[in-house]
């Protein structure tokens, strides 16, 4: 900045525009050769030398307003300085803060700056001081601004604040074309950054799926099969005879000692009929007897036989009373037979009366109609207990994985048509199941060789109408990652089928449509 200003030893002059400088320092001399031009009063155009050059100076009318509330009038102004004219009296080198309050039409611009006295005197026509000022801290909005207005008066216009607005350089007209403003191209759209976020998070969402599908399908060990099992109870006729009818059928509960159904047998019924009345005849006789000898008859009239349904031919005899004694013990004999026969055949008939042993879910019913026949042993229905830790996983795994299972390892179980993977503990491995039968799994499929039985717990209580149904099981052997990989693969399972759903819908509709 201070080499915009010349100091009195060595001082350099600068153009300036409407009007005689002032004295103090600021007279022109005129310049010998014609390397520059500067306006001076009248229009006239005098030179200087180009190393003498600093910034152009313009003589319009503005105000010093100084910080202590004073004021001084403006002489001239430029980018590096000004000149003002008051009657408070200053030494070089005294610095102040001032604003330049300049008109630009019917506003009033101010321009806050800080500058340095390089020369003071007494003003030309003795009224006050005249000093000029050379400008060393100015904000680059205002010194923009001064720049603006100093053209604009350079251009021969007055400064106005709608054409400082439209940012109109007025010094270089050249660059407008001659048939008006140059349109301003269309904005270019900016590029929607929600399109590649979208796409970034797609391609994240699928190597996510496919990593979680991979270690699901390749680090989790899988069964060759598994399904729910619960204890079996089956149910079997205790002798040959009809089934009598029942309303049992597969998936009714039915509780402890309640009738399940019975056996008809037509032979233990005629048995039990022909006891009974060999019992009877066998009391008439032996009350007969006793009548006779109490009587005191010499002779007594004696059955030939206690068994009337023997088929022989019943004859009747005259014995004497010690005879009669004699036989008398023998009916006895046959009637205390008989009695025990027919409690062995009432045994045999309450038998025929089956009972629920416990709290349990028809699995399979015999049906009744038409009056079933069965022989003896001959199962009848398959229950299955439903009771807490009685409905299990059951999986069959090689024996070639089986060394990386442990009891209490986590797996986890999803059934059919759910998509919610449930947790589940092993709770023994053999190699054989266990001694009591089980439901739910086929017997063709425990005849694969090369596996082992595994029972796992489920955490969550399986229902008992999904026994003997087919189960998707991973075990894992980090837990995290396997949680995380089975939710991540049975959403995307569910998405799938959703969409499947829509789909056949669609299909459906459209041949309803055209039907």
């Amino acid at each position: 900045m201070a080499d915009h200003f010349p100091r009195d030893d060595q001082e350099r002059q600068e153009p300036t525009l409407g009007g005689s400088k002032p004295e103090g320092g600021s007279s022109i001399p005129q310049p010998a050769d014609q390397d520059s031009v500067r306006l001076t009063k009248g229009d006239r155009v005098q030179h200087e030398r180009r190393d003498e050059r600093g910034y152009i100076r313009v003589a319009i009318p503005f105000r010093v307003s100084l910080s202590d509330d004073n004021t001084l009038s403006g002489n001239d102004v430029s980018l590096g300085g000004f000149s003002a004219q008051g009657n408070r009296a200053f030494q070089p080198g005294d610095k102040i803060s001032a604003s330049l309050l300049m008109m630009a039409g019917p506003t009033e611009l101010i321009v806050p700056l800080r500058a340095e006295c390089l020369r003071a005197g007494p003003a030309p026509d003795g009224k006050g001081y005249q000093v000029s000022f050379e400008i060393t801290e100015i904000e680059p909005p205002h010194r923009e601004l001064l720049r603006q207005v100093i053209r604009s008066a350079l251009s021969g216009r007055s400064p106005n604040i709608e054409g400082l607005m439209a940012g109109e350089d007025p010094q270089t007209p050249r660059k407008r074309q001659a048939g008006g403003v140059k349109p301003t191209p269309p904005m270019r759209q900016p590029k929607p950054m929600g399109r590649y976020i979208l796409l970034f998070l797609a391609i994240g969402l699928l190597v996510l799926v496919g990593a979680a599908t991979a270690y699901r399908n390749f680090m989790l060990i899988e069964p060759s099969f598994a399904a729910v099992t619960a204890p079996r109870i089956d149910i079997r006729a205790p002798g040959p005879g009809i089934l009598a009818g029942h309303e049992l059928q597969a998936g009714d509960r039915v509780e402890l000692d309640q009738l399940l159904t019975n056996v008809i047998n037509s032979d233990l019924e005629s048995d039990l009929i022909l006891a009974d009345a060999a019992r009877q005849f066998n009391n008439q006789l032996i009350e007969n007897l006793r009548e006779h000898l109490e009587g005191g008859n010499q002779e007594v009239s004696l059955a030939n036989s206690a068994q009337p349904a023997s088929g022989d031919t019943m004859t009747f005899e005259s014995v004497s009373p010690e005879i009669a004694r004699a036989r008398i013990e023998q009916f006895e004999t046959a009637r205390d037979y008989e009695n025990s026969r027919i409690a062995a055949l009432e045994a045999r008939q309450a038998s025929n009366d089956i009972y629920s042993p416990c709290d349990c879910l028809v699995a399979w019913a015999l049906s009744s109609a038409d009056g079933t026949y069965i022989n003896e042993s001959e199962q009848i229905m398959t229950l299955i207990r439903t009771q807490e830790d009685d409905v299990l996983v059951e999986a069959l795994v090689h024996m070639n994985d089986i060394s990386r299972i442990e009891p209490n390892q986590q797996a986890y179980v999803t059934l059919a048509n759910t998509t919610e993977p449930i947790r589940a503990r092993v709770r023994n491995v053999a190699l054989d199941v266990e001694r009591q039968p089980r439901a739910g799994f086929p017997s063709w499929v425990r005849q694969q060789q090369n596996v082992a039985s595994v029972l796992l717990v489920p955490e969550e209580p399986l229902p008992a109408e999904s026994v003997g149904q087919p189960v998707d099981v991973r075990f894992t052997e980090a837990p995290l990652i396997g949680a995380a990989s089975e939710r991540i693969w049975q959403g995307v399972r569910t998405v799938i089928r959703f969409g499947d759903n829509i789909y056949r819908a669609a299909i459906d509709e459209d041949d309803d449509t055209g039907g």
